[in-house]
């Protein structure tokens, strides 16, 4: 448990960062979803949409530094590729 005052913040700052954090990462993952369902069901102009979408995302959380700019680069790369093959 936190005892001094610096602590009870930085607690409290935490648990507040966490929610968001959680919230985006979870969008994205559904984003990325999305588009692998779109794949799976051999719909590439839905998909191609989709990807644009899911590009928007994944970047947007790289700049704010939720996830690392090697992992979203690293996840669109591997979209591009299933949408390409397919």
């Amino acid at each position: 448990m936190a005892n001094s005052k610096q602590s009870i913040k930085r607690a409290r700052q935490n648990s507040t960062r966490y929610k968001l954090k959680h919230a985006q990462r979870s969008m994205a993952r559904t984003a990325v979803k999305s588009v692998l369902s779109a794949i799976e069901e051999k719909k590439i102009d839905e998909a191609k949409s989709l990807f644009k979408n899911a590009e928007k995302t994944l970047d947007k959380l790289a700049s704010k530094k939720v996830i690392h700019r090697n992992k979203s680069s690293r996840i669109k790369s591997r979209l591009l590729k299933k949408i390409k093959s397919s």
